[in-house]
C-alpha cells in the first residue's frame, strides 16, 4: 500500500476528483492548506497600497491505494494539475505499513 499526497491549485480540485471517481479511487481526504514553494507568494494591490502575500491557498489530496493502482492515480493527478506555470504543486508517495477498517476489523489491502 502507498499513500499519495498531492498539493494542487484550488481551481483544479473538481476536475481531479471527477477523474479519480472514474478510476474508482478507493477514497480520498481533502484539506484546504496554505503554503509556498518556489513561488514565494505574490504581491497584491489594495486601496493603492502593495501587500505581500507569502502563503497561497492550495488543496492537499491524500489517498491510500493498492500498489498496483498508484501509477494510474499519480499520472491522472499530474496530467490534470499541470498548467506549466510555477505553483502547479507536488505529489509525494510514501509506503504504508498497514491499514485497519475500524468498523469491521479488516486489515491490509482489504481495509482500503
Amino acid at each position: 500500500m502507498k499513500k499519495i499526497e498531492a498539493v494542487i491549485r484550488v481551481e483544479k480540485l473538481e476536475e481531479i476528483t471527477g477523474a479519480l471517481e472514474i478510476l474508482s479511487c478507493p477514497g480520498m481526504m481533502i484539506t484546504h492548506i496554505e503554503g509556498h514553494g518556489r513561488q514565494k507568494g505574490l504581491t497584491e494591490q489594495f486601496r493603492g497600497r502593495e501587500y505581500k502575500v507569502n502563503l497561497l491557498p492550495k488543496i492537499k489530496i491524500e489517498i491510500v491505494a493498492k500498489d498496483n493502482d498508484v501509477d494510474k492515480i499519480v499520472d491522472t493527478i499530474a496530467k490534470i494539475a499541470k498548467t506549466g506555470e510555477i505553483g502547479d504543486g507536488k505529489i509525494f508517495i510514501s509506503a504504508i505499513e498497514d491499514a485497519l477498517r475500524i468498523r469491521t476489523g479488516e486489515k491490509g489491502n482489504i481495509a482500503i
